[in-house]
């Protein structure tokens, strides 16, 4: 990659912090140097920056060293406590997320982004804005898309299951362990698989916009990006999908609602932007944290579970295996800064198609690679440190880790198509390729 490009990319990247209260401007929402709106009090504890301090959502602080040791720390607690079930669990929006969909619930001045009434209140008024013609095309893409969606869920299940044998050393006889080139070349595919997912919904989106009436537009602009409490109440049902359609086209069609509105209005910084959850997604720490709020209609997940107990796992380590987890976030760092440079261009890329441009869409799969091959090098490193962590631990470790998980009386299933729970195990083979092969005793690899 271009050393100047790169030092470029991650100086904007780096300096755009900014809170929640304030609409994006319409006319600058396309600005790469216009800084997001500013906040106006701390809402989310731990999970970033200094614990109990001044709270401000940018890159800077995602990728700092205190948000990234706590949330990779609370990956491993959830990963030590749970089992492969739970490492499966993902929600739906943590792929695919170049429409600026996080940011605009991190920042939310009605502090509601982390509630299940988000979503359903900014898809219903998107949802009624649109006409019914309008709505179909989303119906359409959902229907298109959804088994796409499931495909992609279910590849993450072979790298998971490689990871939860590394954990238990149940690696292949006469292996030294996992292959990095093997997982971060197969990240890279999963991550590849979701920008082309990625293009095809951002070219409706651009479609949708294109076709907006001059009155759609200004419904749409009295809906205050990041400020839940300016969306009136809607109800959903009536602009739903048809009752017995299948729950994965549902969520499609609800997710194109709520992100197409944080895309059209929000801007380019809004789309780069990710929280420190979004990487090394393996390991069940979304289980652990979201699963209190299942099937709870108005719930607030606690935006400072994943600091606190991140923080209480680690000090609840000896000096060695402390060692393991707190020199992370500097083997990471420079993977970390990259991953920034490329997912700006993947969406400035895909931006295009909301001035009525076409993007490159090999471009975008290729860069969509790269971004995975990173994720891929880090859930690497973090995968081995947890592993190393499990073997060395006591009994009253492992009894202060469950009381730590704090999810007694649930009980994982089998696997998750996102937070959709499996009847039975899926059927992943044998996943010995993501290791070292062992060596023959003349030292050549069989």
């Amino acid at each position: 990659m271009n050393n100047r490009y790169f030092a470029i990319s991650t100086i904007v990247g780096l300096t755009l912090c900014s809170s929640a209260g304030m609409a994006f401007s319409q006319e600058r929402r396309d600005d790469p140097n216009r800084r997001p709106p500013r906040d106006e009090k701390n809402r989310r504890g731990g999970e970033q920056g200094q614990r109990g301090g001044p709270k401000t959502y940018c890159i800077e602080q995602a990728i700092s060293d205190n948000a990234q040791l706590h949330t990779i720390a609370f990956n491993g607690l959830a990963f030590i406590t749970g089992d492969f079930g739970a490492s499966t669990f993902i929600p739906p929006g943590k792929v695919c997320d170049y429409f600026g969909f996080q940011y605009m619930r991190d920042i939310d001045a009605a502090q509601k982004g982390h509630n299940p009434v988000f979503l359903n209140r900014v898809s219903g008024n998107v949802l009624q804005i649109l006409t019914e013609d309008q709505r179909k095309i989303f119906a359409d893409l959902a229907r298109e898309q959804a088994p796409q969606f499931l495909e992609l869920a279910a590849m993450r299940f072979p790298l998971i299951d490689a990871f939860c044998r590394q954990l238990k050393g149940e690696i292949p006889f006469g292996s030294t362990g996992l292959n990095q080139e093997s997982v971060v070349r197969y990240v890279g595919d999963i991550f590849a698989f979701d920008a082309s997912l990625s293009y095809r919904r951002a070219q409706v989106f651009g479609e949708i916009a294109k076709s907006l009436t001059s009155e759609q537009k200004a419904s749409l602009a009295k809906m205050t990006f990041g400020n839940f409490a300016t969306w009136p109440d809607v109800d959903v049902n009536p602009y739903k999908m048809p009752r017995g359609t299948e729950k994965m086209i549902n969520v499609a069609y609800m997710t194109y609602a709520s992100e197409f509105f944080s895309w059209y209005a929000g801007s380019l910084d809004a789309d780069v932007y990710f929280c420190p959850e979004r990487h090394g997604t393996y390991f069940g720490g979304f289980y652990m944290k979201d699963m209190p709020a299942m099937g709870k209609k108005d719930y607030d997940i606690s935006t400072s579970v994943t600091g606190d107990s991140g923080k209480e796992f680690i000090d609840l380590l000896n000096g060695n295996q402390k060692k393991e987890m707190t020199s992370l976030p500097d083997k990471q760092r420079k993977d970390l800064k990259e991953i920034i440079v490329v997912r700006r261009a993947i969406s400035s890329e895909l931006r295009k198609f909301l001035k009525g441009e076409t993007p490159d869409r090999n471009k975008v799969l290729d860069l969509g690679h790269q971004y995975g091959e990173l994720d891929g090098a880090m859930s690497y490193l973090y995968a081995m440190a947890f592993a190393k962590v499990n073997q060395t631990l006591t009994s009253d470790q492992r009894a202060a880790f469950l009381k730590l998980r704090n999810l007694d009386g649930y009980t994982s299933a089998p696997a998750y198509l996102y937070s959709s729970p499996m009847k039975e195990a899926p059927n992943i083979g044998d996943t010995s390729r993501f290791f070292f092969p062992p060596k023959t005793s003349t030292g050549n690899t069989k």
